[in-house]
């Protein structure tokens, strides 16, 4: 049987109706506000550690490292505390997520975003009126538990509204959002350096707060989704209506049997994390809710996306230089990311995954090259290598922004049935902070260590990962979300625990 197989045509699922209404169109872009939030949040740190005010206030150690020339090009930014400033929100996501889990399972996805909403707004309030390093932080660590509220319950939102044609689409909106976001704080982060009095990291930090307010108003009159409505035990007619409302058609029965039926295999929603781990049946969705977020950020993006504004600064570029450069591949990064939503649901998430892959690992590589023989520990590259060093990153990151960015989101929050949705995207979240943050902790220190060989490491890790799809993720392009368990009985390799499982379960009905 050949690699990521789909079900033969006999097990082809029914199609439902509906259509794109504008009533989807709008819930989706205020729950996009989320992506908006988790993209700010990454770009912003890095151009405000680069800014010269805001290093000389909080972190005047760095400061002078990096106007000195006693030390290496690869260290002057190597500090814990610095690296904990960044990493702060991310430890703070990754503690909130499993209580994001249970809010998101019991209450639904709409509670969630805005509580979500709510600690950004206080987050962005704390750090932009910081007067010392506890306030900074602390206002990083709100944003955290705005983000493990936001990132949990977001991505399923996205998947559950969207019509099962165009459910790539929409859910890589998503990471669209992302790319906005981030582009978003690069363009801040450019134009508030140069406020002269050397407050502009505040305004940067603030702005977080203008798609925190949207996210918590647009979740107060959102309407939650069919698939958790039925989840938390309310009247199906009701539900019917809504879903005849969200699809634009009268005829949503299909679709809601499926919902209907996946829902009744549920035991306990507050059991889901327990029969995700112990229950051999949902060995491969738990393997995708691990591996993917994990490679998702050994792919080195965060580093590049955290720290791109300090390694121009690296090889000798200005502060103003290097955050317009950021801006640039931002930009690239966004446009990418756009073009992967018209592409997904036509060729598929694995050929995206595949080609972004290739690459990504090209690039790495050459970025790497050009480091270990260009820049030494102490001087500048020259301004042509510079020029080549910033087209490369562009070329990575738009690799990335069209292939494990959107789909990193996408496909965790279409594998899991109902019953262990939300324990399901909960572990996607806690991996995909879980490596962020140590990416965030050790990066600096990593690049100070390793020189240029991090992007070899970094490199390395994707042909690993580019492997991982190529032989075990299935094609979940058109298929109707709560049929997408089909796929592993089909499959070359997840069969056995599937057809094992099912066999189990039989013999328990038999007996």
């Amino acid at each position: 049987m050949a690699v990521g197989t789909v079900p033969d045509s006999q097990d082809l699922p029914r199609r439902y109706g509906g259509r794109v209404t504008t009533f989807v169109v709008l819930s989706c872009i205020t729950a996009g506000m989320g992506g908006v939030i988790f993209g700010y949040d990454i770009g912003v740190s890095g151009g405000v550690t680069s800014m010269d005010g805001f290093l000389s206030k909080f972190f005047p150690e760095v400061y002078r490292r990096m106007k000195g020339t006693s030390v290496s090009n690869y260290c002057k930014f190597d500090s814990e505390l610095l690296t904990a400033f960044t990493s702060s929100l991310y430890i703070a996501g990754l503690l909130t997520t499993f209580l994001a889990s249970s809010v998101t399972a019991r209450c639904g996805r709409r509670p969630s975003m805005v509580i979500a909403g709510s600690a950004i707004l206080a987050g962005s309030a704390i750090g932009g009126t910081a007067v010392n390093v506890s306030m900074v932080i602390l206002g990083r660590v709100l944003l955290g538990v705005g983000l493990g509220f936001g990132n949990q319950a977001v991505p399923l939102y996205l998947s559950e509204m969207a019509p099962p044609l165009h459910r790539g689409a929409f859910s890589n909106g998503f990471q669209l959002c992302v790319g906005i976001g981030a582009v978003t704080a690069r363009l801040t982060n450019f134009f508030t350096q140069k406020i002269r009095q050397g407050w502009g990291w505040r305004v940067s930090l603030a702005v977080a707060a203008v798609p925190g307010g949207l996210l918590t108003l647009g979740a107060l009159l959102l309407p939650e989704t069919p698939n958790s409505l039925l989840q938390q035990g309310r009247d199906k007619r009701r539900v019917r209506v809504l879903l005849t409302r969200i699809r634009g058609v009268s005829d949503v029965e299909d679709e809601l049997e499926d919902i209907v039926a996946a829902n009744s295999d549920k035991a306990n929603s507050s059991r889901g994390l327990q029969m995700m781990v112990t229950q051999r049946q949902y060995r491969p969705q738990l393997v995708m809710a691990i591996m993917i977020p994990f490679f998702q950020q050994v792919t080195g993006i965060n580093a590049i996306s955290f720290y791109a504004p300090v390694l121009l600064r690296t090889i000798g570029m200005g502060e103003s230089a290097s955050l317009l450069s950021v801006v640039v591949t931002g930009l690239v990064g966004t446009s990418s990311t756009f073009v992967s939503m018209f592409l997904v649901d036509r060729f598929g998430r694995r050929t995206l995954f595949l080609v972004g892959g290739a690459q990504m690992l090209v690039s790495q590589l050459m970025i790497g090259g050009i480091m270990a023989t260009q820049l030494g520990d102490h001087g500048q590259v020259s301004k042509t290598c510079a020029l080549v060093l910033i087209f490369l990153i562009a070329v990575y990151v738009a690799g990335f922004a069209w292939s494990w960015g959107p789909l990193g989101w996408l496909v965790p929050s279409e594998v899991f049935p109902l019953e262990v949705r939300s324990a399901g995207q909960s572990i996607t979240v806690a991996v995909n902070f879980l490596m962020t943050t140590a990416v965030a902790q050790l990066f600096l220190a990593t690049l100070c260590r390793m020189r240029a060989g991090i992007f070899f490491f970094f490199a390395a890790w994707l042909v690993a990962m580019t492997a991982f799809v190529y032989l075990l993720l299935p094609e979940t392009k058109g298929l109707p979300i709560e049929q997408v368990r089909r796929l592993w009985a089909q499959h070359w390799f997840w069969r056995r625990f599937v057809d094992t499982a099912s066999n189990g379960e039989q013999a328990k009905l038999d007996c």
